[in-house]
């Protein structure tokens, strides 16, 4: 990124060939919506160049990436109304990070499908440190420094999350 930020846009692609991926998957698990997910991905990519000049080298890139991504979040919830339709996961799984599902067991299938349902009626707050702890893997550190907050209350947040998680899930499975 310092690169890009140095004038060199060429690098912009190989930026995107790492990270658009990884981008669409915590957009996805915002948003329940691959389209507007995909766009986001692009709006993300976007704003990397028009604002590089605010990337300092001093926190790691994936920390600034994900800063942005918020950004783009909160900004297409605020334009747009979040759809009631809900898409199956199976369809984009691949893209999301994971192999296909279709040697997975029925069962299998279904717990996810019911644990991205859970997932999608969290909170904002809870999903988002979720999704960035779970399913993107960064670290409380990373997360923290992300949402302007200390280690501390990311573990908090995570774990009132996890619970609340559970309790959605436990309900939708009784219910079944």
């Amino acid at each position: 990124m310092l690169k890009v930020k140095a004038g060199d846009l060429n690098k912009m692609g190989l930026l995107f060939e790492r990270y658009h991926r990884e981008l669409f998957g915590f957009l996805y698990h915002m948003s329940s919506n691959p389209d507007a997910s995909e766009d986001m991905v692009q709006t993300v990519f976007y704003r990397m160049l028009k604002y590089r000049h605010t990337f300092t080298g001093e926190g790691s890139f994936r920390t600034w990436m994900y800063h942005l991504a918020r950004n783009v979040v909160i900004d297409s919830a605020q334009q747009h109304k979040r759809s009631a339709r809900h898409h199956d996961v199976a369809d984009y799984a691949e893209r999301i990070g994971g192999g296909p599902m279709a040697d997975e067991p029925l069962q299998k299938e279904q717990e996810l499908a019911m644990l991205e349902k859970a997932l999608a009626r969290l909170s904002a707050e809870h999903r988002e440190v979720l999704v960035m702890s779970r399913y993107q893997e960064l670290k409380y550190e990373e997360i923290a420094r992300i949402l302007s907050c200390t280690e501390g209350a990311v573990k908090v947040r995570v774990h009132r999350a996890m619970n609340e998680l559970k309790k959605i899930y436990l309900n939708s499975e009784y219910n079944r």
